[in-house]
């Protein structure tokens, strides 16, 4: 099955974390958003979207990535990482995949080290996210992928 996963990652790099680590267990190119606006997804079975949270949404480059390219009826999964991990933040995302009908595989989010806002003063929350067993987890999400569609939040 050959699958693309799409991420921009910039503070610190959590999400990049995870999408090396699943590149890295199994055969799926990366493309981070910020250095490619277009690409020709069409030979692609699974495509995946990765980015940290951004003022309640995937970043701009992703999302704009995805509208801009995410070809109709292809099989899409989502990660994530945010410092407050317990809320959705895949909405604006999953809108755009719904609008080019694709089918939703599954949602994987974890904690990741943030420090915006109010959080510097503090030190940051978080810290030490993702983990191992953070990129371990993600990777066993991935593997997973291939049994069908998750209950997605």
């Amino acid at each position: 099955m050959k699958t693309i996963l799409i991420y921009y990652s910039k503070h610190h790099g959590n999400t990049r974390k995870l999408a090396e680590a699943i590149a890295a267990a199994e055969d799926v190119t990366l493309l981070d958003a910020s250095s490619s606006a277009e690409a020709d997804l069409l030979g692609y079975d699974q495509i995946g979207f990765a980015s940290g949270i951004y003022y309640a949404k995937f970043h701009d480059s992703v999302l704009r990535f995805a509208e801009n390219n995410l070809p109709f009826h292809k099989d899409v999964f989502l990660v994530y990482t945010c410092g407050n991990h317990r809320k959705s933040y895949a909405t604006a995302i999953r809108r755009i995949a719904e609008a080019k009908q694709a089918r939703l595989l599954g949602v994987f989010h974890t904690p990741g080290y943030d420090t915006f806002g109010p959080f510097r003063l503090i030190g940051g929350i978080a810290k030490g996210r993702p983990n191992e067993a953070d990129c371990a987890a993600a990777v066993q999400f991935y593997r997973g992928l291939a049994s069908g569609p998750k209950a997605v939040e």
